[in-house]
């Protein structure tokens, strides 16, 4: 478990895949009661540990979550994710070229439980969610595509589905129609960046996730550094000063 930042409020961890971020039927130690125990080891706290889940990533996935120290925290957390406040980044590999060098993805979302898999319409449906996120093309290695995709709603797999909607799978994912399953069980998908206001200060928390060690995401390190780099110097354009470390 590797922590990217902490403050008084809320604590942002670096999502190992194949990792759940709360507890599920397969009755592995969920995300979040490892980061008590890290909690109230770190700090010697007595009793229990109050640590809130703000959001969640499928368990194949990896990168930024964001977890509240306090209730206080937590319920401004949730509102502002409710409200589309909260900056959220993913990059994803694929085999497929996109048809589009960027662009804007809607539709409407549902899920099916007997298989755990949403599908996606162009039109509304009884029981679909609309769904929108924008995504931009970084670059490619000798076999693979590197997408960035901005989420605007956070529906059930929903970079999964849409990426798949356009022929453009990412890797590993079978569920979603890739060809072959990573040899560890994740897919080529990471929560890359998070940005948003501090609920409690008000202070721009501006956090990345390093590249995962796998040689097909090391590739790209040049192409990413330099897309993290243009998105800093736009963010410190806007004004606000990012944190990515310390007390608040």
């Amino acid at each position: 478990m590797e922590i990217l930042y902490e403050d008084n409020h809320i604590i942002i961890v670096n999502k190992a895949p194949g990792e759940i971020v709360q507890g599920d039927k397969t009755g592995d130690e969920p995300l979040v009661e490892t980061l008590k125990h890290w909690i109230k080891e770190k700090y010697s706290k007595p009793g229990n540990v109050f640590c809130g889940v703000v959001h969640r990533l499928d368990r194949p996935v990896g990168g930024v979550v964001v977890f509240a120290k306090t209730s206080k925290a937590l319920a401004r957390m949730n509102e502002m994710f409710r409200d589309g406040k909260v900056d959220k980044t993913y990059l994803a590999l694929s085999r497929n070229h996109p048809p589009k060098d960027s662009e804007r993805l809607t539709g409407y979302i549902y899920s099916v439980e007997k298989n755990n898999k949403s599908y996606i319409s162009s039109t509304p449906r009884n029981g679909a969610k609309e769904a929108a996120l924008s995504y931009r093309y970084l670059g490619a290695s000798d076999r693979y595509h590197l997408l960035e995709v901005n989420l605007e709603t956070g529906r059930k797999h929903q970079i999964r589905v849409q990426l798949s909607s356009i022929g453009c799978p990412v890797k590993g994912d079978l569920k979603y129609g890739d060809k072959r399953s990573n040899p560890d069980g994740s897919i080529s998908l990471q929560a890359h960046r998070v940005r948003f206001e501090h609920p409690v200060s008000g202070k721009l928390i501006d956090v990345t996730a390093p590249l995962p060690a796998d040689p097909l995401w090391q590739a790209f390190v040049g192409i990413v550094s330099e897309n993290d780099a243009k998105a800093s110097v736009s963010a410190d354009a806007d004004g606000s000063v990012a944190v990515q470390n310390g007390d608040i």
